[in-house]
């Protein structure tokens, strides 16, 4: 198994292609080790000294470290963890898979929010992919839109 490793605009954020699917539908955050309880593969990465949060997509993995972290000490560490679990045959969410999905909307304005959700998901989600997050719309009122931005988009100073 080979694994490609490509930087994002948050430079505490990696994003890792395993050559395979990842997520089969929609995205997963988890923030912290706590979230972490669902995913076999979220919660080996979370024992990795430095590791402060996974992001998985459909065909990546982005995990973002403290600060104070060198990616040459815990880059090793992540690859081989990403390929441990592959390799196992864990699955990366136990249970059932549910996507970020946006929030609903309704109100004289849902033409609005519905041509907002196309913009997003046509748009604005496949770009932030590229980088190793995802968005998603929250609500609109009036005339302001709030979205939610995850893995690498969390937090980036871009």
């Amino acid at each position: 198994m080979f694994i490609q490793t490509e930087s994002t605009p948050n430079p505490a954020t990696l994003k890792f292609l395993p050559g395979q699917t990842v997520m089969e539908q929609g995205t997963a955050d988890f923030p912290n080790v706590d979230s972490a309880k669902s995913s076999p593969l979220a919660k080996r990465l979370f024992t990795l000294d430095g590791v402060t949060g996974v992001f998985l997509g459909n065909d990546f993995v982005t995990v973002t470290k403290r600060e104070s972290t060198d990616w040459e000490h815990v880059k090793p560490s992540i690859l081989g963890a990403i390929m441990d679990h592959f390799q196992s045959g864990a699955p990366i969410i136990e249970g059932e898979q549910s996507g970020n999905v946006h929030a609903e909307h309704s109100g004289e304005d849902t033409e609005i929010v519905s041509q907002i959700k196309e913009l997003l998901d046509s748009r604005v989600r496949p770009a932030v992919a590229q980088d190793g997050g995802d968005i998603t719309f929250h609500g609109f009122e009036r005339g302001v839109v709030y979205l939610q931005m995850q893995g690498a988009c969390a937090g980036c100073p871009s």
